[in-house]
C-alpha cells in the first residue's frame, strides 16, 4: 500500500501489544476478513492480525479477482454461494467501494465430454441452490460476441454453462475494506512483522515469536497463504499441504464492453476485462510443487494461444505484465478450515488457486469457530480430519479452471 492510498483511507496502526485474546498470522483477505468479523459479529476485538510484509501482499494482491460458486460438489456449491451472496453485500457492510460488478461467467465446452462435465455442473448447482444453465453456442455468442464459436477451427464451442451470478471486485480495495472496518473497531493490524515461531505451553500454542519479541494469545489463527506447511511444522503439525506457483498476465486496455468471464475447463484457461479495459488471463497452477514467484514465458506462450483460439481479437493487445504467486493445494483440492489438533491452533487454508472468491464466507465462518467454539455447519465438511477418516472433497473445482 503506497502512502497516496493510505491517505483515502482510516486506517491507524498500532505497535503490536504482550498478549491478545487473538492473533492471525497473515493480513491477506481471509486473516482480515476472519479479524472483521470477530469484532463487528461477536464483539472480540482484543486481536491481532500480523503480517510480514504489507497487507494484502501475499495472495490476495496477486490474484485475478474472480468471484463465482459454480463448484461441482454440494458442500462447495453451498460454501461457495455463501460467498458470493456476501460479496454483494460487502460495499454496504463496511462502506468501502470494492468495484464489484456481477457479469455472469461462460464456460465453455469444446467436446462431448465437456458438454458432460457442464450438464452435471449446471445440475448440481441448480440442485444446491447456485444458479448455473447450460446455452447453446448461438446463446454464448449473443453474450459474448468476441467469441470464435470455431475455436480457430481446433477448439468449436458445442455449448457452455452459464453461471449468472459470477462477478469481479478489486482485490486490494477487498483488504482495504476489512482492514479499516476492523481497525476501526479496534484491531491491531500490523504489517512488516513475521512470525518465526509458536509458543508453546506443553502441546498448546499460546502464543507467537515474531522478529519484533513473543506476543502472547488465547487462539492463534494461521491465515498465510502459501507458506502454511512452514507455521504448521512450528507446532510439529504435518498439513497435507503442496504448494504450487500460479501465473496470470493482463494486456493493454481493449474497448469497454467485454461482457462475462469466459473459461474453458477443457483449454484450462480463463479470461476477464478489468476495470480499466485490460484482458486479465489466468490458467491453472504450475504441475510442478515450488515456492518459486517467476514467471515464466512458457506461461505466457501457453494461455496467449489458448486464448486467441476462442477470442482472436486477443492476438492485436500487447501483454502488458504477467506475474506469479504460489498457492497451497491440498489432496482433494478442497480447503481445509478449522482446527488442528493442536490446542489452541487454527487454520485456514488450502485455498487452491489463491481463495479470494471464499474470502466473506472463510471469514464469517472462522470467525464464528474462535467465539464460539463450535465448528459451523457450512465449513463441517472441510476439517482436517476429514483426511484421517477417508472422507475427502475431492472437487478440481478449487484448481480455477475445472
Amino acid at each position: 500500500m503506497n502512502e497516496f492510498v493510505e491517505t483515502l483511507l482510516d486506517l491507524t496502526w498500532h505497535e503490536p501489544k504482550k498478549s491478545y485474546d487473538v492473533v492471525i498470522i497473515g493480513a491477506g483477505g481471509h486473516g482480515l476478513a476472519t479479524a472483521w468479523n470477530l469484532a463487528t459479529k461477536h464483539g472480540i476485538t482484543n486481536v491481532a492480525v500480523l503480517e510480514a510484509n504489507y497487507i494484502g501482499s501475499g495472495n490476495t494482491g496477486r490474484n485475478t479477482t474472480i468471484i463465482r460458486a459454480n463448484y461441482g460438489i454440494p458442500e462447495s456449491v453451498r460454501f461457495y454461494q455463501r460467498s458470493l451472496d456476501l460479496y454483494r453485500a460487502l460495499e454496504g457492510e463496511t462502506g468501502c467501494s470494492i468495484v464489484h460488478s456481477t457479469k455472469g461467467l461462460l464456460w465453455l465446452a469444446h467436446t462431448e465430454s465437456g458438454m458432460r462435465a457442464e450438464r452435471a455442473r449446471a445440475l448440481m448447482n441448480q440442485a444446491c441452490g447456485a444458479e448455473t444453465v447450460m446455452i447453446t453456442p448461438e446463446e454464448a455468442l449473443e453474450l459474448c460476441p468476441q467469441l470464435d464459436l470455431s475455436g480457430g477451427g481446433r477448439y468449436p464451442v458445442l455449448g457452455a454453462s452459464y453461471h449468472p451470478g459470477g462477478a469481479t471486485a478489486r482485490h486490494d480495495r477487498v483488504v482495504w475494506a476489512y482492514a479499516q472496518g476492523a481497525m476501526r473497531q479496534g484491531v491491531h493490524v500490523v504489517p512488516h512483522t513475521p512470525v518465526v515461531g509458536l509458543l508453546r505451553d506443553g502441546e498448546r500454542v499460546v502464543g507467537v515469536q515474531t522478529s519484533s519479541g513473543p506476543i502472547s494469545a488465547g487462539v492463534v489463527l494461521s491465515a498465510v497463504g502459501g507458506r502454511v506447511t512452514t507455521v504448521a511444522a512450528m507446532a510439529d503439525l504435518r498439513l497435507p499441504i503442496r504448494t504450487h506457483p500460479l501465473q496470470a498476465l493482463v494486456t493493454n486496455a481493449y474497448a469497454p464492453g467485454f461482457g462475462p468471464i469466459v473459461a474453458s475447463s477443457e483449454l484450462l484457461c480463463y479470461v476477464s476485462q478489468t476495470g480499466r479495459g485490460q484482458m486479465l488471463m489466468g490458467a491453472e497452477f504450475d504441475s510442478q510443487p515450488s515456492y518459486s514467484m517467476q514467471s515464466s514465458y512458457e506461461f505466457l506462450q501457453t494461455v496467449s494461444t489458448r486464448m486467441i483460439h476462442m477470442l482472436p481479437f486477443l492476438r492485436n493487445l500487447r501483454i502488458l505484465r504477467q506475474w506469479a504467486g504460489i498457492c497451497d493445494i491440498s489432496p482433494d483440492y478442497s480447503p481445509i478450515m478449522g482446527f488442528t489438533g493442536v490446542e489452541g491452533l487454527l487454520i485456514t487454508t488450502g485455498w487452491g488457486t489463491w481463495g479470494f472468491k471464499a474470502i466473506p464466507a472463510g471469514g464469517e465462518a472462522m470467525a464464528e469457530l474462535i467465539a464460539t467454539g463450535v465448528t459451523p455447519k457450512l465449513i463441517a465438511a472441510f476439517g482436517l480430519s476429514r483426511f484421517a477418516a477417508d472422507h475427502a472433497m475431492a472437487d478440481q473445482g478449487s484448481a480455477g479452471t475445472r
